[in-house]
């Protein structure tokens, strides 16, 4: 990630296919504004300790690490550039993960993103709790232990400092966090962790393998 603009940075690893070579790229009928048809061929890429439930969709460039979790209804589409969800992060019920060319989806460590809730094209740090049916819009990053209040919608290229509460339409800043909020941030994503080992152990991870390219599996 370029720490100027949240920008992409060239990758150095390549993502699997799941076949090479491509298969020829189809007839487009806008043939000049491209399509991602490399990535819509690449593998995610899940930890094995993360939880995917069934019914959500993940598909293309997508990065999950471990004891990570994507639950029921999200969309995680990584089909321009890639999107990283970050080790115990969550992505709750109803959630969208996009991205835009040249700007990746990343969500750091310790993540919790609420039900409903939007990150476009955005970098959110480690230990971010983005409330119920908030937007971040394109090109932002959400500083460290920040809060973004239910139903906020901030703005494309919004820089939101570290441990500060954002609220309304657009957002603004509205305090910094109290040692309270920050323990219920931290709260709320040791819960989903230990959802993601119930939910492993109960309904196993065939479907989740079945996403994975065979050597992930």
């Amino acid at each position: 990630m370029n720490e100027a603009d949240g920008s992409a940075l060239p990758k150095t690893e390549p993502w699997k296919r799941m076949t090479d070579p491509l298969p020829a790229v189809p007839e487009m009928p806008f043939p000049d504004d491209g399509c991602p048809w490399e990535e819509l061929h690449s593998f995610p890429e899940i930890d094995q300790t993360a939880w995917v439930a069934p019914g959500a969709v993940v598909v293309g460039r997508v990065r999950l690490g471990a004891q990570s979790s994507v639950w029921y209804g999200c969309v995680l589409r990584g089909d321009g550039e890639y999107i990283e969800v970050g080790q115990q992060s969550n992505v709750q019920d109803g959630s969208i993960l996009h991205v835009d060319p040249g700007y990746p989806c990343i969500l750091g460590d310790r993540v919790s993103l609420g039900h409903r809730a939007l990150v476009h094209a955005s970098v959110v740090e480690d230990g971010v709790l983005i409330a119920i049916g908030a937007s971040v819009l394109s090109r932002c990053i959400v500083g460290e232990g920040a809060l973004i209040a239910a139903g906020a919608v901030v703005l494309e290229g919004t820089r939101v400092p570290p441990h500060t509460l954002w609220a309304g339409c657009p957002a603004r800043q509205i305090k910094e966090i109290t040692p309270e909020q920050q323990a219920r941030l931290a709260h709320v994503h040791r819960h989903y962790v230990n959802n993601t080992s119930a939910y492993l152990a109960r309904f196993g991870r065939a479907h989740i393998d079945a996403l994975n390219g065979p050597e992930l599996s």
